[in-house]
């Protein structure tokens, strides 16, 4: 249980401002009786809102499972609008590491890869972004200096105000972060544009890129330092780790290499106390918040106190069958939902998937061979995320379904990964021997001795590490795309292109459309090509 978690006070809170849950304009302000003056009047007041620009990133909704903050039509399950979950959908359906057996045909278009504006999951996933960049543009206008100069708060109090100011900006910062990296160029709102009516302007992608970048360096020393924050709250760690996250797919987003910088910052993040979870599959348990020395920033989830259909209740549910027998060693005694799975490719790249070599290699039965995506047993079951804690223990569930595990959107492996091909690629500042030491330490993490230990690598195994590293956590199509792997036909995986081999697709799909209701609303706004 993460009762301290700051994810859990928003849940509590009458008091925490409601915004509106349109995702047509980033210049909402409060609908509910309590004012921005009346809330914002104490310091204890402005991390209240804190809490719900952190809880925004965990929950659907602030009134219950059954309700979301973003309203789409043709949308009926609350939970498919979750953050995590709308974002997982789009990041790995689409790729080798994932097939969904359920008959949806917005999910079906993600494996096929022949995706339209018309999709509403994807639709779910940049309303959620906006919602959570409105929510952010909402506190930092709201804990500016003069605004808390005019309601007498000053002092230590001022100075907390400020870190919370900061972490809403990195918050802000990474969500832009994931609509360029998904959309390209959406519309673009920040706390210094006016609200009421107003019509969000659309920005290009190398100029969010130059936003996002000048944000996150002129925030670096208003967070707390590395590990020092509480937990589940950004830091300058999380900071570094998303601008070395920005700068290793720097080419894709501008046209211009920054290897190096990805270098500097994720060697900053390296350098900054973190360490390696001793068993890789303990990342990923329901207790995975205690005593974890690898991870950065995590999204935090609570059965008890913060219900939500998506984040990890959705991985693990997901990826396990409906027989609560056969569940129970996965912590969810009240039965699995099953439909994810992965290709044949994701299990391969292991060589032995049996787990007996490689311990990164966690998966269940299935067949390697997909005849038809809408069968259950066809692909491979992948169980890397479970609800069961590190020493064997299902914890407490209201329903025997939801879960406790928390997702690491930030850690220290990624960020070893980072260094390793910005290195690879070139970039000055890295060591070729370093990069080498941290390649090896991955891998044995992994299998748990050092015989698996290599002597040198090649680009190509770099990617194939990445995967055996980060499957599943939402990576492999930003992978593949500054691989140049994940639209035409240099690589294929079972029914990419709809067919059962695999076949190319155009190039236009390395961007998702901006979905069609939102051009109809604002003439701002122009869809990428090829939609």
């Amino acid at each position: 249980m993460k009762l301290t978690n700051i994810y859990i006070v928003s849940i509590f809170l009458a008091a925490v401002i409601t915004l509106s849950s349109c995702n047509k304009n980033l210049d909402r302000v409060p609908i509910n009786s309590n004012t921005a003056d009346k809330q914002y009047s104490t310091p204890a007041g402005y991390k209240e809102v804190l809490a719900k620009v952190y809880g925004s990133y965990s929950l659907v909704s602030s009134t219950g499972v059954g309700n979301s903050d973003v309203n789409i039509a043709g949308i009926t399950d609350a939970a498919t609008t979750d953050f995590l979950r709308a974002y997982w959908n789009l990041q790995e359906l689409t790729t080798d590491e994932d097939i969904c057996a359920w008959n949806d045909a917005n999910l079906q278009s993600f494996h096929t890869i022949n995706f339209t504006s018309g999709n509403v999951l994807i639709d779910a996933l940049y309303a959620r972004s906006l919602f959570q960049i409105t929510v952010c543009n909402e506190f930092i206008r709201e804990s500016a200096d003069d605004k808390l100069a005019s309601r007498g708060i000053t002092g230590k109090d001022a100075t907390d105000i400020k870190q919370y100011r900061a972490e809403a900006r990195f918050l802000r910062a990474y969500q832009y972060w994931v609509l360029m990296d998904l959309f390209g160029n959406p519309p673009f709102v920040t706390e210094k544009d006016p609200i009421g009516k107003f019509i969000p302007p659309q920005i290009l992608r190398k100029d969010l890129f130059t936003y996002i970048e000048s944000e996150l360096k002129a925030i670096d020393g208003d967070l707390a330092k590395p590990r020092e924050n509480e937990y589940g709250r950004a830091d300058e760690a999380a900071d570094w780790a998303l601008l070395a996250r920005l700068y290793l797919n720097a080419e894709v987003y501008t046209g211009t290499a920054r290897y190096t910088d990805a270098i500097t910052y994720s060697g900053k993040v390296i350098s900054a106390g973190y360490s390696l979870m001793q068993h890789f599959k303990n990342l990923f348990t329901s207790d995975n918040n205690l005593n974890n020395p690898e991870v950065i920033l995590p999204i935090a989830y609570d059965a008890t106190n913060s219900q939500n259909y998506g984040g990890t209740t959705f991985l693990v549910c997901s990826s396990h069958g409906t027989d609560p027998t056969d569940d129970k060693s996965f912590g969810i005694p009240g039965g699995g939902w099953l439909g994810n799975r992965s290709t044949k490719n994701l299990p391969l790249v292991f060589g032995d998937y049996s787990g007996n070599a490689d311990k990164r290699a966690l998966f269940g039965p299935g067949n390697l061979e997909i005849n038809s995506p809408l069968t259950f047993s066809d692909g491979i079951s992948v169980y890397k995320f479970t609800n069961v804690t590190s020493t064997g223990q299902i914890p407490y569930s209201p329903n025997g379904v939801l879960c406790n595990t928390d997702f690491p959107l930030f850690r220290l492996g990624e960020m070893y990964l980072v260094y390793i091909e910005a290195t690879t690629r070139g970039g000055t500042g890295g060591d070729a021997a370093t990069a080498l030491q941290y390649f090896n330490l991955l891998r044995a993490r992994g299998y748990e001795n050092t015989n698996s230990n290599v002597s040198g690598y090649t680009l190509d195994d770099v990617l194939k590490e990445r995967q055996r590293e980060l499957y599943w956590e939402g990576f492999r199509r930003t992978d593949l795309i500054r691989f140049g792997e994940f639209t035409g036909s240099n690589y294929v995986w079972p029914w990419k292109g709809g067919v059962k081999d695999g076949a190319g697709v155009d190039g236009h799909y390395v961007l998702f459309p901006i979905p069609a209701a939102e051009i109809i609303s604002n003439p701002n706004l122009t869809q990428n090509p090829g939609y």
